[in-house]
């Protein structure tokens, strides 16, 4: 009897994929990319970036990607997150296959007066961008690939501990302030004149610099009033969300007569002036940081 001739089995197809993406978060939104229809029948987002090309620095794919699916231009951080996916028995362009994926994950941010998203990249794998809340990320209102989910579970805001210091005048019944502008944090409200004390800078050299560019006054720093501690998560002035952790030293100071104007151009501070104390209400919103610094000036003087 002949024996029958077996045929070669039919190996599956081996594929190894590494692609870079970004996890880009602006307050309580999240910036995804929508994949095509050509891609998956059904709406699906998932984190921005993409396949990285042949002799490419994953940190410069991540950037190419983010600029062609949403438009933007994004900053990244040094260090990533890798995540490895094995699917044994998937479908690859019609065939199938044996896939393994690494997922190299940014931190990544994009400035705060950045326009609005759009795809760039013609018949790419994106159709369209957008913040989305991240809370419909998180209980699946917005569907999304695994991934997502997956590093959101491990993210945390970067944690940065700033030590400022700051200036409280006081002259003639009246406070000197400054107002934050959109690019720093709490937009809109009022606050003591001061800011970041610079690697190796005496804070009182800090108290006058900062002055100098928020008010344009000469300013001469007394004795130390207070150190306050303040914490909160937020969207700092680049754009990054952050865990971010102040101490600040506040000095009782004298400076010189005029009226203040904002030297400085586009930071954190749009307009100053002499407050009279008697409007530091509800009508006005001002930062926890004067009233204490103030309570603190008087306890000195009791």
């Amino acid at each position: 009897m002949a024996q029958r001739e077996r045929r070669p089995s039919r190996q599956v197809r081996k594929v190894q994929r590494v692609a870079a993406y970004a996890v880009i978060i602006r307050d309580d939104r999240i910036l995804l990319s929508r994949l095509a229809e050509r891609l998956t029948s059904k709406e699906l987002w998932t984190l921005p970036g993409g396949g990285l090309e042949h002799g490419e620095d994953p940190r410069d794919a991540v950037v190419r990607e983010v600029h062609e699916e949403t438009g933007l231009d994004v900053e990244i951080d040094e260090t990533a997150h890798v995540y490895s996916s094995h699917m044994s028995n998937t479908w690859r362009h019609g065939r199938r296959a044996d896939a393994h994926a690494l997922r190299i994950v940014y931190d990544g941010w994009v400035p705060v007066d950045a326009p609005e998203p759009r795809v760039v990249e013609v018949d790419g794998s994106t159709v369209e961008a957008a913040w989305k809340p991240l809370r419909d990320v998180l209980d699946g209102t917005v569907p999304t690939v695994a991934m997502v989910p997956e590093v959101l579970e491990q993210h945390n805001a970067f944690r940065l501990q700033r030590v400022a210091a700051y200036a409280l005048a006081v002259r003639d019944g009246q406070v000197l302030l400054t107002r934050n502008s959109a690019r720093g944090p709490h937009p809109g409200t009022w606050t003591l004149p001061g800011g970041g004390i610079d690697h190796g800078e005496d804070p009182r050299t800090t108290v006058v610099r900062e002055v100098r560019e928020e008010t344009g006054l000469a300013c001469t720093p007394g004795e130390v009033l207070d150190v306050t501690s303040t914490h909160f998560e937020g969207t700092a002035p680049s754009g990054r969300r952050e865990d971010f952790h102040a101490l600040q030293v506040v000095f009782e100071a004298t400076v010189e007569a005029g009226e203040p104007r904002v030297l400085e151009d586009g930071g954190t501070t749009d307009a100053a002036a002499w407050v009279p104390l008697a409007d530091l209400g509800a009508d006005r919103q001002v930062r926890d940081l004067v009233h204490t610094a103030l309570a603190a000036r008087e306890r000195l003087r009791t």
